[in-house]
């Protein structure tokens, strides 16, 4: 199943487009299907940073020296 996502471009980009053997909406396509993992990507990674930075632990690494030292 598909839809239909219209865009507005300059008449005059148009034009050259249609100089250019080009197929355009398969173009397009690539391109939105291509942003649209790439966008998805950063969204997942920010996500693991987010749970990552939850899990640290924080611990005062002077008294763990000092401890370590003392035996």
């Amino acid at each position: 199943m598909s839809s239909t996502f219209t865009i507005r471009i300059p008449r005059e980009l148009k034009e050259r487009m249609k100089n250019l053997s080009v197929k355009w909406s398969e173009e397009i396509r690539l391109f939105i299907e291509e942003r649209v993992k790439h966008l998805e990507l950063i969204r997942t990674i920010e996500n693991i940073e987010l749970r990552a930075e939850r899990r640290r632990l924080r611990v005062d690494s002077t008294r763990l020296i000092r401890e370590d030292r003392e035996q």
